[in-house]
């Protein structure tokens, strides 16, 4: 059971203009096969954090304070589907070193909050459509760039459905 006053958190990387048209687009392209996201809310998941404490807010929000990354370009030329989530997405099909390495910081300031990296290997991504109903023909005719320069702490407002994002605080990337 959630704890009053907990949200559920985590870190990501969000696409301001004019890199977010470009995953609207997508989107919208697989529109057929599923439900999208709402446009201000596609972003890509460093670390998910969960349900969070008020009271353990300070910690996490230090952990994102404390990161030194340089700012990196995400070149975006791959579709997938996972069946088991049925969730399609976009991401790099290589993964740049400095985005290996803020998620690697991210993980390593948050143990000092109590909380375990993930298990499973970090898998860069876009959700651009979930309960999807099909994985046919996924390719990105048009590679784009993001140059990411900041990451952000959102937080899951779960009143709505699908759930709605809130972006709780912003750092720039200046390793």
């Amino acid at each position: 059971m959630t704890e009053p006053g907990a949200q559920r958190l985590f870190f990501a990387l969000w696409p301001g203009e004019p890199v977010r048209p470009h995953f609207v687009r997508l989107a919208q392209g697989l529109a057929d096969r599923g439900r999208l996201p709402h446009p201000e809310d596609i972003h890509l998941t460093l670390v998910f954090l969960g349900d969070v404490a008020a009271n353990r807010l300070d910690c996490v929000l230090g952990a994102g304070g404390v990161v030194r990354a340089p700012p990196f370009d995400l070149c975006i030329d791959r579709l997938g589907f996972w069946p088991r989530p049925r969730v399609l997405w976009c991401g790099p099909s290589a993964m740049p070193s400095a985005l290996l390495t803020l998620v690697r910081d991210l993980q390593q300031g948050l143990r000092g909050c109590a909380f375990e990296p993930e298990r499973r290997l970090y898998q860069a991504h876009i959700t651009l459509v979930r309960k999807a109903r099909s994985a046919r023909e996924l390719r990105i005719d048009e590679p784009f760039h993001w140059p990411v320069s900041d990451l952000v702490l959102a937080a899951s407002e779960t009143v709505d459905t699908p759930p709605r994002y809130r972006i709780l605080r912003r750092w720039a990337l200046a390793g």
